[in-house]
């Protein structure tokens, strides 16, 4: 079974970054009190109202953004709910131990409960129970994919996707970058996205006389199998994950139309095509005016680099347009928000190229697995063979997962901050909309900020408490022995312990 997520609105981080400490101790890191300011959307009416400022707005492309030409269209930010009060009181381990024990010994949870909680201003740690155990995260992954794509690549980085001309006149190689969003026309899933005919315009302009004749797929800057060996046998085809290749439109989704109309907040299926790549070339030669055999496109490699484009025949190589995918922070707030597990997997594969490791599954969780200790967390606790988190395999701390969370929000790096933004709210949006609705879980509709991850056996929740003191905590509960036939019950289960931190003051 896998989780079905929804989305939510787009806050943004925001203040001065401290100079980052050397050598961090295991929870003890002398963080500095700048916050994301909006970590958090209370939903009650109060608060500051906040815009995007600080770097976001150079990553979104305000500086040196490519021409309109060759990028997508932004829609304007959404304004945002300050954050809580960053002094108010810190609680303390034993009201924290007194409000979390009986909770988590809930029979639903199952045998194996591993949690960890800590204060995001001091990095404090105030519970655990399993806390530095390696745990089946399930999308909580996630996460860290996040993390990883951010550090490696940077919020403002964008995924091009190419054509060149062939080794013969009108012949046009689409060489895709890993862009999993890359839309045909307007009427894509995932909105603002580059898109194919925009790219089809740049490559007739730039042919001048020469009339397309064929169009050659390249999809060989992914490498490896196209399914995670540690997936679930009904993923290929229970419509929330696809084979992973370096060309695909819409996330491989058959009609991305429907599915963009008929998603809703807690359901995100839709058909995938067996091989996108192939799929977006006959797409990409039908927009080039190619039909009949010749719509029938074929994988090749594209011919080395030559000279731009000019009037006449361009020379094999030559680059005939290029479109850019949205920035980063967009991909990783979508990729959070729905849960979206095919950009998760092409998020992890962009940390593999930065990273100079080959961009397959593998690639992808050995350069998750390095960035992760290159930012100074225990590496240790962290073993992955993908970057959604749909792999049975995956192991995660429940303590690497709250440190995560404390280094993304203490402003040390700013540009970490984006994975906030798309976490779903309690009470309110994506896979928390439905909850939080009980009345011993009241307490956390709006206070709670998390990520939600699930498969048979596999509950986890890991994100960001506001105390009833507005003290800012991160929390994550990983469980992976659930009983059967109790999803229900177990979730409820884990909303009650973030619910006992956002209803005391643990003090």
């Amino acid at each position: 079974m896998t989780e079905s997520p929804g989305s939510v609105p787009y806050p943004q981080p925001y203040g001065a970054a401290p100079a980052p400490a050397a050598a961090r101790s295991r929870r003890r890191w002398p963080l500095a009190l700048a916050l994301v300011a909006v970590l958090l959307v209370v939903l009650a009416g109060v608060g500051v109202v906040v815009v995007r400022p600080g770097p976001v707005a150079g990553w979104l492309g305000a500086a040196s953004a490519p021409p309109a030409s060759a990028r997508a269209a932004e829609p304007d930010p959404s304004a945002v709910l300050a954050g809580p009060d960053a002094n108010a009181p810190l609680p303390t381990p034993e009201g924290v131990r007194a409000a979390l024990d009986p909770l988590t010994r809930a029979a639903v949870l199952g045998d194996r409960v591993n949690i960890s909680v800590a204060d995001v201003s001091t990095g404090t740690a105030l519970y655990g129970s399993g806390q530095d155990t390696p745990t089946v995260p399930a999308s909580v992954t996630k996460l860290a994919t996040a993390v990883a794509v951010l550090e490696a690549r940077g919020p403002a980085y964008r995924i091009p996707t190419r054509a060149v001309a062939g080794p013969n006149p009108g012949e046009v190689v689409l060489v895709g970058g890993g862009d999993p969003s890359l839309a045909v026309n307007n009427h894509g899933f995932y909105p603002g996205a580059a898109r194919l005919d925009d790219l089809a315009a740049q490559v007739r302009t730039a042919l001048g006389g020469t009339a397309p004749t064929r169009v050659i797929v390249d999809s060989s800057l992914f490498t490896g199998p196209v399914y995670e060996p540690g997936w679930d046998a009904d993923i290929p085809t229970g419509g929330f994950g696809a084979p992973i290749t370096a060309l695909m439109t819409d996330g491989a989704r058959r009609d991305p139309e429907t599915a963009r109309k008929t998603a809703d907040q807690t359901n995100h299926a839709a058909e995938r095509v067996p091989q996108p790549d192939l799929a977006a070339g006959r797409q990409f030669a039908r927009l080039l005016g190619l039909t009949g055999d010749a719509v029938a496109v074929q994988r090749g490699k594209a011919p080395a680099a030559g000279p731009s484009a000019t009037a006449g025949a361009p020379a094999p190589g030559a680059e005939l347009g290029k479109v850019e995918s949205l920035p980063l922070i967009r991909l990783v707030d979508i990729m959070i928000s729905d849960s979206d597990n095919v950009i998760a997997e092409c998020m992890a594969r962009q940390v593999a190229l930065a990273r100079n490791k080959p961009a397959s599954f593998a690639g992808g969780a050995a350069a998750t697995d390095e960035v992760i200790g290159e930012l100074g967390l225990p590496a240790a606790e962290i073993s992955l063979a993908d970057g959604s988190g749909l792999s049975r395999t995956n192991r995660i701390s429940p303590s690497l997962l709250t440190d995560l969370l404390t280094l993304a929000g203490n402003g040390s790096h700013p540009e970490l901050g984006a994975i906030f933004g798309g976490l779903p709210v309690g009470g309110w949006s994506g896979t928390l909309d439905e909850r939080y609705q009980a009345t011993a879980t009241k307490a956390g509709a709006g206070m709670v900020r998390a990520k939600t991850g699930t498969l048979t056996g596999v509950n986890a929740i890991a994100g960001l408490v506001t105390t009833a003191d507005g003290r800012l905590l991160t929390f994550a509960v990983l469980t992976d022995r659930t009983p059967p036939d109790t999803l229900d019950e177990t979730r409820q289960a884990l909303d009650r312990i973030s619910s006992a931190l956002a209803g005391c003051g643990c003090r």
